[in-house]
């Protein structure tokens, strides 16, 4: 698995691989830290500060939690769990679809998904790229395209695959697919032979793995998403990890009771660690969401935001005429994930005030009889349970989904083949 010697014309590049492999391993050997860990055995220490930033949500009627003991658990009669990390959601670079297309099909080799084809044939508006049961959604930036300030883990089924295209890629072949990637962010790094670090075209960072059982790591027993006629199924297994960078004045422990408060998630000790000053959230039996503070130090807590508001666009004119609450737009990247009760985790989301609405999306639920309708809702604060001012922690959009519809019908998106005695 070694990159193609090159020509004394692709010096530069060989040049800018090298650096970018010296930089990307100091990048990422924090944020790499939960992978190695989730193979080896870790440390279980959290890691404790604090935040003042106010919630920007309508005011509610919330419970006031002054001590752990008032903190409600998931029980066995109305617990929450998460089932699955379903996908993420990022604009790419508006009229690009010639790159999205070379990186997230030529190059990584997700699938195409069927609901989105004819967005793909016609280079407009939303695509999204299947890996196994799970997705990334691309709509259009308006017009630039948006970096998650994180990393993304995917577990691939042949890495020498990937090698071999870069190494096209680098030769300049002219029929080469990846050549729209040229005079981009993209760039490729090994290390040991066992994990590749890549930069897509817009400066996303990806840690890919290879599979010991691409079978099992589908896990096609389990669910998948819908592949197109003649089409062959994503070389990508399983979106194993989503790392979402905070600042350093973060209270992970306060994050890490958010999501056993609202979801029942809880937080995985062993892949917490003061060295790596990160949480790991259980996302069912197959995958994490870690939050870690950014690796780049202090110095970077002012690059770290994952939300884009917009308080009057064409989505909301701000109509003060209308009982519903007003909520601004967020044009930035969010998460989505199916859970076992969604009546549980939206009540709970209720008593921290943390509702919220996206006038961006066609759908939406302002009540709980409209969650269950539209068998989702949204939160975008992330707020301590244990703190009595409902400080926000960290703004980052959660697209939480049921698995059935209101009359216990399998929801029509939900790539889980048995959702039978789920809620």
């Amino acid at each position: 698995m070694e990159l193609k010697a090159l020509s004394p014309s692709a010096s530069l590049l060989a040049a800018l691989l090298h650096l970018h492999c010296l930089c990307v391993t100091t990048f990422a050997f924090v944020g790499v830290a939960t992978q190695i860990q989730r193979r080896t055995g870790g440390p279980s220490v959290l890691v404790k500060a604090s935040t003042s930033e106010s919630s920007i949500l309508p005011t509610a009627n919330s419970i006031s939690i002054d001590n752990e003991d008032d903190v409600e658990q998931p029980s066995s009669s109305s617990s929450c769990r998460v089932l699955l990390l379903d996908h993420l959601n990022i604009n790419h670079e508006k009229g690009r679809h010639d790159v999205v297309k070379a990186f997230y099909f030529d190059f990584l080799g997700c699938s195409i998904d069927p609901r989105k084809y004819d967005n793909y044939l016609s280079g407009k508006k939303t695509v999204w790229a299947n890996i196994g049961m799970h997705q990334f959604h691309l709509p259009e930036g308006e017009p630039k395209a948006q970096v998650f300030q994180g990393m993304i883990t995917i577990l691939h089924s042949n890495l020498d695959v990937l090698m071999e295209r870069y190494n096209r890629y680098l030769d300049g072949e002219k029929d080469d697919k990846l050549a729209p990637l040229q005079n981009t962010e993209f760039l490729v790094g090994m290390l040991d032979n066992e994990m590749m670090l890549v930069t897509d075209p817009w400066g996303n960072e990806f840690c890919i793995l290879p599979s010991d059982d691409p079978i099992e790591d589908r896990a096609a027993n389990i669910g998948s998403q819908p592949t197109l006629d003649g089409h062959v199924e994503s070389e990508g297994l399983a979106m194993e990890d989503i790392t979402v960078y905070v600042p350093h004045t973060a209270n992970l422990d306060g994050i890490s009771r958010f999501y056993e408060y609202v979801f029942g998630a809880p937080t995985l000790e062993e892949l917490s660690s003061s060295e790596s000053n990160s949480i790991s959230i259980a996302m069912g039996e197959r995958q994490t969401l870690t939050f870690q503070y950014h690796p780049y130090g202090m110095d970077a807590d002012d690059e770290v935001e994952h939300h884009e508001f917009r308080y009057h666009d064409e989505e909301n004119d701000g109509d003060s005429s209308s009982d519903q609450p007003f909520y601004p737009s967020n044009y930035g990247p969010h998460i989505s994930l199916y859970v076992s009760n969604l009546s549980h985790a939206y009540k709970q989301a209720e008593k921290l005030n943390v509702l919220y609405v996206n006038r961006r999306f066609e759908r939406q639920a302002y009540t709980l009889d409209e969650a269950i309708d539209q068998c989702m809702f949204r939160v975008v604060d992330m707020i301590d349970p244990l703190d009595e001012n409902k400080e926000v922690i960290l703004r980052l959009e959660h697209e939480v989904r049921s698995t059935t519809t209101r009359d216990g019908r399998k929801y029509k998106s939900c790539p889980l083949l048995d959702v039978s005695g789920v809620n």
